[in-house]
């Protein structure tokens, strides 16, 4: 992992420009923008209705604790095998291509999950379920942090809001359309019908020159990126990479089995853990104040005061017995630290560390670190849990753990990331 040091100037500068492109009117990206982020917000629903509902899947196919655990977390492995080849495909075919196949297939894997028959092809369902969402989060990301390129972070803040919301929505409409239908497997026939429709729609609505901008492609001025690693895989990526992967292992372990934890050790009714659960997702909608900040500030600071935050929670989280209404708010507070701040600020941080030209090799490594290992967090967690209670299952997985992830922060070079081409401009 060899790294260059910080020049001024280079034989093939890389032009780039704040804005977006004048060839494409402003109601086209604003329509463009908000077709993208209701897709995201459809696929974080889809993940998100599996995590209340599983008390019933496990009572009617017999489930053990680690099964339902590796179900509700495991879809995250195909999202993992996602990330690095899209990551590849995207900085060399349309992303609008990826994006519409990618829905595609994630939709399809929602429909077939009420068709099981047990185990074994459940789990394939969600793995490719999985695979679907990796794809298209990769090519979504990729897409708006080349085209709002000073603004990244900000922008990708807004896809997590969205996400947020997913995550606000998909227990309380999975559940009530469980209860309406009298069936769980009625939110999946629903969201995975809606994908379909949310596919057509993309494809009449976004505009290519909104999904395939390069970072450096209209020319305002001019910026060497001399001083930043060539390889897409440096020591700031990998140093990020690594912490991205720990906060997948801490935020899917507690996004996995919190719902079970809330009915089975707290005692709550599935629509009052429900009720908690959407409270994760409210705290994700304000993932655009963490990208405003981003935009602003060191984020590897960032990061790091973000992962104290998140341990401080969960003591409370784990470690205390409360109120509906407290436990809504400390689920608020994790959602705000974990996919509001977290997630937005691995994901921006990953494409700084490369040269605009990599991006969406950044999108596939932000993609496959944070997902391989959620996808065994469900596991770890419901092993922790059969050994050593609810108690310390979070305080080793949601409390300790993010000290690891600052450590691994600790390598990396703020000064080497995309954000000191800004500083040289100015």
């Amino acid at each position: 992992m060899s790294e260059t040091r910080p020049a001024t100037t280079g034989s093939d500068p890389a032009p780039i420009t704040d804005g977006p492109p004048r060839t494409l009117p402003r109601s086209l990206i604003v329509a463009g923008f908000a077709i993208l982020l209701l897709s995201y917000l459809l696929n974080a629903m889809d993940r998100q209705v599996f995590f209340p509902i599983l008390p019933d899947i496990r009572a009617e196919y017999g489930f053990s604790l680690a099964e339902g655990g590796t179900l509700a977390t495991g879809f995250t492995l195909g999202m993992a095998v996602a990330g690095l080849p899209t990551g590849y495909l995207l900085d060399r075919y349309s992303r609008k291509t990826v994006l519409l196949v990618s829905i595609v297939i994630f939709s399809l894997g929602t429909l077939a999950t009420p068709l099981s028959a047990g185990f074994a092809d459940m789990a394939a369902y969600r793995v490719i379920s999985g695979f679907g969402e990796g794809m298209q989060s990769a090519a979504l990301f990729a897409a708006v942090g080349a085209y709002f390129f000073h603004r990244r972070t900000f922008a990708l803040g807004c896809t997590a809001a969205a996400y947020g919301t997913g995550i606000f929505l998909g227990p309380l409409v999975g559940i009530h359309f469980a209860n309406t239908f009298d069936s769980w497997r009625a939110p999946f026939v629903l969201f995975g019908a809606s994908g379909l429709i949310i596919a057509v729609i993309t494809a009449l609505v976004v505009r290519r020159s909104l999904t395939e901008r390069r970072a450096d492609q209209a020319v305002v001025t001019t910026v060497t990126y001399d001083y930043m690693p060539v390889s897409p895989y440096n020591r700031n990526s990998i140093a990020l990479a690594v912490s991205s992967g720990i906060s997948g292992l801490v935020v899917y372990g507690f996004l996995g089995l919190y719902p079970t934890f809330l009915i089975n050790h707290l005692h709550y009714t599935a629509t009052q853990a429900a009720l908690a659960s959407s409270f994760v997702g409210f705290g994700g909608m304000l993932a655009p104040l963490s990208g405003w900040l981003g935009d602003r500030v060191n984020q590897r600071n960032l990061l790091i005061v973000t992962y104290l935050a998140l341990s401080a929670t969960s003591l409370l989280v784990y470690q205390t017995r409360v109120t509906l209404g407290w436990e809504c708010l400390f689920a608020f507070l994790m959602g705000l630290f974990s996919t509001g701040a977290l997630y937005t600020n691995h994901n921006s941080a990953l494409q700084r560390a490369v040269r605009p030209d990599q991006v969406g090799r950044a999108a596939g490594l932000f993609i496959t670190s944070y997902y391989i290992s959620s996808a065994f967090s469900g596991l770890l967690f419901a092993a922790l849990v059969n050994h050593l209670g609810w108690s310390h299952a979070g305080l080793w997985q949601v409390t300790l753990l993010p000290l690891l992830a600052i450590v691994a922060l600790t390598f990396a070079r703020s000064s080497l990331f995309i954000t000191a081409a800004k500083q040289q401009e100015a």
